[in-house]
């Protein structure tokens, strides 16, 4: 047998050069501890993925430098080959470079070949692709680095390293998904153990495609391959979901969590070389392999991975085949946003958190997020996470040798999460109560107040400075009235909640401020149906990139397993927004107001972004999709709706509060979505193309239809 131990560890911050330092040292202590020989780390992990604009900076590069000299010269890393990562400049063009080193020297500059460069990712912003594939050139080492290594020059390229006894390529994250991946040429060519550092975004739904991925390469090719992914939040929108995993032979043997609070973890699998070998003894494989293009060997003299053991080392094969593991959607939703939001609350120095609670399902699944955080904090606390328990008491503000350590997520909640129910003459009292009750459940700190006065005092501003009193549409008034009364009040909701989450910690005996919360969700986004700088436009909103219809799955899904009953009257109640006077004959609906359903809104927004269609290939799909439910007109009018809502209102996208990218069709105008904001909102062109198929294709449907109605009779 020869068998190696091979580990693969997660998480770290952007430009937090000493706090990455620490947590890729502890990732390997860790791992030599368990007996691995190599170790791999995710992408960018000395100044952290998420630098976007600051990889242009000179001071980026040269502090990733400093922190690479500090690793080699640690003594805890010696004796285990490391892969690590961060940015640097070869021929005056920056890189996405791994690096991989041994006891104190690097071995070889592996630079990222193939770029992330859409959706949420900008890479040929920052670097250039390494297009010399199978090529290597020297790289000339600064001083900083020759003082520790006594080496000035090291391979530059795409090469793999040769140890005694295996070879190992590296891939590197956006790698793994392009069509001709490297590792199937590298595996043809010798190569056992494939590392994979990288910085991959959590969107509900999509960890399967990582890992299937990953298994199809090594049922084909034969090998060990090690996942490295970020975790945690790194600065920005995104929520990197880990889930490191190993995969050896077409079978997961080892696999890290996806959501968790915990700064370092380390997945660790002793594996036999022996076992790849005689998977790769097929036939076809040998041919292939034969005509396989050769990489160039980084040799590396006296290392071994088996650390030089054999069959009388009493150490052995230490895994168990285990299927992937997947969080359901609901899951997702409740732990996702959960860990991001704990991570921006903990680095932004912060008090807690500010939300108002309307009653409605919206600001009910922000609140049951937030509640999800404080059981992950009491969870891990409790599991004895020195980190969490440190950042626990600071939010807290416990006293400097307090023992306090979170045990109760409502205690928690209590101490760090706000919440206010702001009525208006136009709220209900079901929405009243439902906001009351919910807080009580969840154990916020909760305000209850009418802002009539307010609204009133704007009003009266507005008719004595221009002689005109506006008013609502049931009252008589016009559109145009009727839709700044309601702004007024959305928007003084905005205002109201910035002064209560400055103040209310001062009225606790506290000290700092509170985070304002949004809670919009991506339907309404999309619609525009919601008021420019209302009380969405929050600090981070956590369900900024999750559909109505998901939102109403998670809620069901914390009502049984967070045992909240008092969920089950959000979800039975009708949405509305309540800014306008209820009557015997009226109550506000947000469907109606709309013109569509929520669920219709989740197809529109696949189809627009992640089906790229425009409006007349979205009519042709959509007569495939609703067909049996609706006439050719009838689907022509609501998509003509939706477009004309969604060109009319998209300026709204622009001022999008940040919120944690969940979904493939989010409207995030700001990272993911670059569209224009000033449309031809009647597109008049691709309208007359719909309005002349659908009145051909109704004809049609016409005919058919008493047809259809004779069968069944």
């Amino acid at each position: 047998m020869h068998l190696v131990t091979v580990a693969t560890s997660l998480g770290q911050h952007s430009l937090d050069f000493e706090g990455n330092y620490d947590r890729i040292v502890r990732s390997i202590v860790i791992a030599k501890e368990r007996g691995a020989t190599l170790r791999v780390g995710p992408e960018l992990e000395i100044p952290g993925y998420g630098c976007l604009d600051h990889f242009l900076e000179g001071d980026t590069i040269l502090h990733s430098w400093e922190i690479l000299a500090k690793i080699l010269s640690n003594p805890d890393c010696r004796d285990i080959v490391c892969d690590v990562g961060m940015p640097m400049t070869h021929k005056n063009n920056n890189f996405n470079c791994r690096v991989i080193i041994y006891n104190g020297k690097i071995l070889l500059i592996r630079p990222k070949m193939w770029m992330a460069n859409d959706g949420n990712y900008r890479e040929l912003r920052h670097f250039a692709p390494w297009h010399k594939h199978r090529q290597v050139e020297d790289h000339s080492l600064p001083k900083i680095i020759r003082d520790v290594t006594d080496q000035k020059m090291v391979p530059f390229g795409d090469a793999v390293i040769a140890t005694e006894d295996t070879v190992i390529g590296v891939e590197l994250c956006e790698e793994l998904f392009t069509p001709a991946s490297p590792h199937t040429l590298m595996g043809l060519d010798g190569v056992e153990i494939f590392t994979n550092s990288s910085a991959s975004h959590h969107e509900l739904r999509k960890l399967h495609t990582r890992i299937d991925l990953i298994l199809e390469a090594t049922q084909k090719l034969g090998g060990i391959y090690l996942y490295a992914n970020q975790q945690g939040c790194d600065g920005d929108r995104l929520y990197y979901d880990g889930a490191a995993l190993i995969a050896f032979n077409g079978k997961i043997v080892a696999q890290g969590s996806q959501f968790s609070l915990n700064d370092v973890e380390v997945v660790s699998a002793t594996l036999d070389l022996q076992a790849v070998r005689a998977h790769r003894t097929y036939s076809s494989r040998r041919m292939q392999s034969v005509q396989a293009e050769s990489y160039s060997r980084i040799v590396v003299e006296g290392v071994r991975l088996d650390a030089g053991l054999g069959d009388d080392s009493g150490r052995h094969e230490s895994y168990h085949q285990t299927e992937p593991f997947y969080h359901t959607p609901e899951e997702e939703i409740a732990l996702g946003p959960a860990c991001w939001l704990w991570d921006y609350l903990r680095r932004s120095r912060m008090s807690g958190y500010f939300l108002p609670l309307s009653g409605g399902i919206d600001s009910c699944a922000t609140a049951c997020i937030i509640h999800s955080m404080c059981r992950l904090v009491v969870k891990t606390a409790q599991q004895g996470d020195q980190q969490v328990i440190a950042d626990a008491r600071r939010i807290a503000q416990e006293e400097e040798g307090s023992s306090y350590i979170p045990s109760d997520p409502r205690e928690f909640a209590n101490r760090i999460f706000h919440t206010c129910y702001m009525g208006t003459e136009n709220s209900s009292p079901a929405t009243r109560k439902r906001a009351k009750d919910l807080a009580e459940a969840l154990g916020s700190y909760h305000v209850d107040l009418n802002m009539d006065v307010l609204v009133t005092a704007v009003r009266e501003l507005f008719s004595m400075v221009l002689g005109f009193k506006p008013k609502y549409k049931v009252h008589g008034g016009s559109a145009a009235e009727n839709l700044a009364l309601q702004n007024i009040q959305a928007r003084l909701r905005m205002v109201l909640a910035y002064m209560f989450a400055q103040l209310l910690p001062w009225t606790r005996g506290k000290y700092g401020g509170l985070l304002v919360l949004g809670s919009a969700n991506v339907d309404e986004s999309l619609r525009g149906y919601y008021t420019k700088y209302d009380c969405s436009a929050a600090d981070v909103n956590p369900i900024g990139g999750v559909s109505k219809t998901d939102l109403k799955k998670f809620i069901k899904f914390a009502q049984v397993n967070f045992e909240l009953p008092i969920l089950a009257d959000f979800l039975d109640a009708v949405p509305t927004a309540e800014l306008e006077p209820i009557s015997d004959t009226y109550v506000q609906s947000d469907e109606a107001d709309m013109g569509m359903t929520y669920d219709e809104l989740c197809v529109f927004g696949r189809l627009r972004k992640v089906e790229k269609c425009g409006p007349y290939s979205m009519y042709t799909k959509l007569l495939q999709e609703w067909g049996d439910h609706y006439s050719p007109i009838q689907i022509a009018d609501k998509l003509k709706l939706f477009y004309t809502e969604y060109a009319r209102n998209r300026h709204k996208m622009t001022t999008l509060t940040p919120s944690v990218h969940m979904e493939a069709y989010s409207p995030d105008d700001n990272r993911f979505d670059l569209r224009p904001f000033l449309y031809p909102t009647q597109f008049p062109f691709q309208y007359k193309k719909i309005d002349a198929l659908a009145a051909k294709l109704q004809e049609q449907y016409e005919r058919a239809a008493p047809a259809e109605k004779a069968k069944v009779d």
